[in-house]
């Protein structure tokens, strides 16, 4: 217990101090008389985007959290075994569509797969889960809608190109990889054998130490992942990147690396996505709207934090390519 919580008075101090340079640097007066800091434009314009992309993602981190202690304390291993079909194919299916009703953003959903497959979801199945429910959830179609114009073409494009994408990578991963690929597997303690047993106030009180435990496990690499982000869209050329899109190859790739550089909320980036209507085709525009929620540099260092890095960086390539071919024969198929 003095562990934990020494743990976490060291994460409240760096959060801390993290707060305290972000207001220095959004106000650029110093602290106090005769110190002055006068930060540049582009450290200011920084600061803003690593601040939105917090604001963004930290609500919906805390909601997974405090799913996963749920589960934690209130699912069990028994319960697990029969929701979960024994046929791979069905799993991941079933993982598929509940991913694709449950409302969560890529960050948010991290810490809740992790807690799913340490109560022994097979790794495929937690993978579905994982790219839908950022992707296809019912927010996330309806900001699509809205977005462009209430064009319901371009939001059942998203969700249905999604939903054959997620079970296509799911069923990549289930015959590529095996074993849960967490960095840690916890052991199951006596005390967790006992919960059963537990009155409901005491249950209640131990999903919320876990949450509390599971937001300061996340959020340090979130809020890292966030920085490295901001650092991006400041320093780098989106410019160059917008000139190099000419092309039906190049601009899906082009909108693909934006997608994952600048980091959006799924329940927000159609609305950026949209902005590109005129300059690039439907097809890199929906491929940065299906590749965003599934993959970005920052829910990138959470996985990172939960898997092991053979894993994740398999993760990545199958995804990536997945996705772009996907993509490609779509246009052929569909004339998008």
């Amino acid at each position: 217990m003095f562990r934990i919580l020494r743990s976490n008075i060291v994460d409240v101090t760096g959060i801390i101090l993290i707060c305290l340079a972000i207001y220095l640097f959004s106000f650029g007066n110093g602290f106090g008389e005769g110190i002055s800091i006068n930060a540049s434009p582009k450290i200011l314009q920084m600061n803003t985007v690593f601040i939105s992309i917090l604001i963004e993602a930290l609500p919906f981190v805390l909601i997974g959290v405090l799913i996963a202690g749920f589960i934690q304390i209130f699912v069990r291993e028994e319960h697990i075994q029969k929701w979960i079909p024994k046929n791979k194919y069905l799993a991941v299916l079933m993982s598929c569509v509940i991913g694709a009703l449950f409302p969560a953003c890529e960050c948010g959903i991290v810490p809740i797969v992790r807690r799913l497959i340490k109560k022994g979801v097979p790794l495929y199945a937690g993978i579905g889960f994982l790219l839908t429910g950022p992707l296809i959830n019912p927010i996330v179609i309806y900001s699509t809608y809205m977005a462009f114009g209430n064009d319901l073409r371009m939001a059942i494009l998203r969700m249905g190109l999604g939903f054959l994408i997620s079970i296509m990578i799911a069923l990549i991963i289930s015959w590529l990889i095996k074993g849960n690929q967490l960095k840690v597997v916890d052991a199951i303690t006596p005390h967790e054998h006992n919960q059963s047993h537990q009155p409901f106030i005491e249950k209640f009180w131990d999903m919320l130490k876990h949450s509390i435990d599971e937001f300061f496990d996340m959020g340090r690499y979130l809020i890292f992942g966030a920085f490295l982000a901001a650092l991006l869209q400041t320093y780098g050329s989106t410019k160059a990147l917008l000139e190099a899109g000419d092309g039906t190859v190049s601009s899906l790739l082009v909108m693909m690396g934006l997608a994952y550089f600048l980091s959006l909320c799924s329940e927000a980036d159609a609305f950026i996505g949209a902005s590109f209507n005129n300059l690039f085709p439907t097809t890199a525009i929906l491929g940065f709207l299906i590749y965003g929620p599934m993959l970005d540099l920052k829910n990138t260092i959470m996985m990172l934090s939960v898997f092991k890095a053979k894993f994740v960086v398999v993760l990545l390539t199958v995804i990536t390519s997945t996705v772009f071919v996907v993509m490609l024969i779509s246009k052929m198929v569909l004339g998008l």
